[in-house]
C-alpha cells in the first residue's frame, strides 16, 4: 500500500472511530424497550429529524448514481428531471404529510411503525394490512440494502484496484453497518444519519467548488460542454458512442414521456418509510416548519451538486469512462484527484455515509415490521420487550445477509437498483399515506387493495408491461414503473372505498382529532 493512499484510509478511518462511538453513546437508551429501539420516543429534534431523514433517504445513489447519470448523458435524460422531482417531492412531503402523520401516529394508538400505523388507523383488527405492508417492506428494502453495498464495493475497489475482492469488501461494509445499527438502534441510527447528512453535503459541495476550478471556470466549462450536442438541453438526450466515449451522435429531443417519467421520482416521497418515521418521531410538531427548511435546502443543495458534478466530470475529463456503469465512479475520481489525501479520504467518507446511513435505516425499519408489527402485533401477542429485541437483531442479521445476496449477485448499476426499490414502496405506501391521512371516507378494503395493488403493478409493469413496449417499440409502455403503479393504486383506494361501507364512527372521530391537532 502507497502512502498516500494509507492517508486516504486513515481519514476514513476517522469517520469509522465516529461513527462506532456515536452507536456505542446510545447503547442504553436505544435498548430500553421496543419503542426506543424503534423509534427513540420520539425525541428527535428539528436538526436531526431533517438531516437523518434526507441522508437516510438519498443514499449511495446521490453521490454515484447521479452524478454517472450526468456524466454520461447530460441533463435531458434524467439527472435535472430526476433531481427537480425529488426536490418538490421532498418539500410536498415536508409541507402537508409531516404533521399530519406526526399527530395522527400518535392519536391511532401511539404507533411507532408504518406498518402498525396503517393497522391502527383503519382498526384492521385481523392484522391484514400489518402483515402486507411488512411484507412489502421486506422485499424492496432488502433490495435497497442491497444497493447500498454495492456502492461500498465501488468504492474500495476503485481505491484499491483489486476487483478480486470487491465482494470481500462488500461484506466488510456491510458487518460494519450491522453492527453500529444493532447497537445504536433508531436513536443512534438517527444521529449518525445527521453526521453523514452534514458529511455529504460538504462532501458534494466541496467536489463541486474544486471541480469548477479544475475543468477551467464556468465560462470554459461550459463552451466545452456546449459543443456535445444536446449535453445541456434539458428538453433534448445526448446520445454517447458506445465505441467512442468522448464522442457523441447528433442527439435527440427529449420527450414529455420521458420527463414526466423522471420528475414521477418525487412521488416516490409519500411512501418512503425512513423519512415517514422522521415525521413521527420528532419531539415538538410545532418545530416540523423548521425542519421542512433544513430538509428541502439540504435537498436542493446536494441533488443539483451532484448533477453538476456529473457536468464537471465530462468538461474536465471527458474520455474517462465507456460505458453508465463506470460513470459511477466520476465523484470518487474527483475527490481523489482533487483534494490532499486525509481529506480526501474524509471527503470519500461522504459515500460511505451515504450508503451506511440508508442501509441502516432500511434494516431497522424492516426488522421492527418482522420484530415488532409481525411477532408481537400479529401471531404471538405475548411476546415480551426483550423476545422482540432479540427477533429484531436476528431479523437485522438476516436482513443484511439477503442484502449481500442482491449486492453480490452481478447488477452493478446503483442507479437501476435503486431506482426499482424506490418505486415498489413509494407505489405501495405512497397513495395510501395520503389517502390515509386526508381522506376520511378510505376504508380498510380500500386500504388493503391498493398496497397489494401498488407492490404487484411496479412488479408486473416492470417485468412484463415496459418489457413488451421495449419488444414492440411501445414508448408509452416503458415509463417509469412508479408512475403508472401510483396512479394505478390510488384508483383501486377510491374505487373499492366507495363500494366498500364506511369507516365506522370510532374511526371517523380519530380522524377529525388528528386533523384539529395538525391545524
Amino acid at each position: 500500500m502507497n502512502i498516500e493512499l494509507g492517508k486516504i484510509l486513515g481519514g476514513m478511518g476517522i469517520y469509522f472511530v465516529f461513527i462506532i462511538a456515536v452507536a456505542l453513546a446510545f447503547v442504553r437508551r436505544s435498548n430500553a424497550d421496543a419503542e426506543s429501539f424503534f423509534l427513540g420516543r420520539r425525541a428527535l429534534g428539528p436538526w436531526v429529524s431533517a438531516l437523518s431523514a434526507e441522508a437516510s433517504d438519498m443514499s449511495g445513489w446521490l453521490l454515484m448514481g447521479l452524478p454517472g447519470v450526468a456524466y454520461f448523458y447530460g441533463l435531458g435524460m434524467e439527472a435535472f428531471w430526476t433531481a427537480a422531482g425529488l426536490a418538490l417531492g421532498t418539500w410536498i412531503n415536508w409541507k402537508i404529510v409531516a404533521k399530519r402523520l406526526r399527530t395522527y401516529s400518535e392519536t391511532a394508538g401511539n404507533a411507532f411503525t408504518l406498518p402498525s400505523f396503517f393497522s391502527n388507523r383503519f382498526h384492521d383488527r385481523r392484522h391484514i394490512l400489518l402483515c402486507i405492508s411488512s411484507a412489502l417492506i421486506i422485499i424492496f428494502f432488502s433490495i435497497y440494502v442491497g444497493a447500498q453495498f454495492v456502492t461500498f464495493g465501488k468504492l474500495f475497489n476503485y481505491l484499491f484496484n483489486v476487483p478480486h475482492y470487491e465482494k470481500h469488501i462488500i461484506i466488510v461494509g456491510a458487518i460494519l453497518v450491522f453492527v453500529y445499527t444493532l447497537l445504536g438502534g433508531f436513536l443512534g441510527e438517527s444521529f449518525t444519519d445527521f453526521v453523514q447528512g452534514l458529511l455529504m453535503v460538504l462532501a458534494v459541495v466541496l467536489v463541486f467548488v474544486f471541480g469548477i476550478s479544475a475543468a477551467g471556470g464556468f465560462n470554459t466549462m461550459f463552451g466545452k460542454l456546449s459543443d456535445v450536442p444536446r449535453f445541456l438541453d434539458v428538453f433534448g438526450i445526448a446520445e454517447p458512442l458506445a465505441d467512442n466515449p468522448g464522442l457523441f451522435g447528433a442527439g435527440r429531443p427529449n420527450s414529455l414521456l420521458n420527463i414526466i417519467t423522471c420528475a414521477a421520482w418525487g412521488l416516490g416521497y409519500f411512501g418512503m418509510p425512513q423519512v415517514l418515521l422522521r415525521f413521527m418521531a420528532i419531539k415538538n410538531p410545532a418545530r416540523l416548519a423548521q425542519a421542512r427548511l433544513i430538509a428541502v435546502t439540504w435537498c436542493v443543495i446536494s441533488l443539483f451538486a451532484c448533477v453538476g458534478i456529473g457536468l464537471i466530470g465530462r468538461a474536465w475529463e471527458p474520455n474517462l469512462f465507456s460505458t453508465a456503469s463506470e460513470s459511477e465512479l466520476i465523484f470518487l475520481v474527483m475527490a481523489k484527484e482533487f483534494f490532499p489525501p486525509v481529506l480526501a479520504g474524509l471527503v470519500l467518507s461522504g459515500i460511505l455515509g451515504a450508503s451506511m446511513s440508508s442501509a441502516d435505516s432500511y434494516m431497522l425499519i424492516t426488522s421492527s415490521s418482522i420484530a415488532n408489527d409481525l411477532i408481537k402485533n400479529s401471531f404471538f401477542k405475548n411476546t415480551t420487550e426483550k423476545a422482540v429485541l432479540w427477533i429484531a437483531r436476528v431479523t437485522m442479521l438476516a436482513v443484511t445477509i439477503f442484502g449481500l445476496f442482491v449486492a453480490l449477485s452481478g447488477s452493478t448499476t446503483i442507479f437501476k437498483i435503486v431506482s426499482y426499490a424506490w418505486a415498489g414502496l413509494g407505489a405501495s405506501f405512497g397513495p395510501l399515506i395520503l389517502f390515509s391521512l386526508f381522506w376520511r371516507r378510505t376504508t380498510l378494503a380500500g386500504a388493503a387493495a391498493g398496497i397489494l395493488t401498488g407492490g404487484a403493478s411496479v412488479i408486473i409493469w416492470k417485468h412484463v408491461v415496459a418489457a413488451y413496449g421495449r419488444a414492440h417499440g411501445i414508448s408509452a409502455l416503458t415509463v417509469y414503473e412508479l408512475l403508472p403503479a401510483f396512479i394505478i393504486s390510488s384508483i383501486v383506494i377510491v374505487a373499492v372505498s366507495l363500494a366498500t361501507p364506511k369507516p365506522s364512527e370510532d374511526i371517523e372521530a380519530e380522524f377529525e382529532k388528528a386533523r384539529s391537532l395538525a391545524k
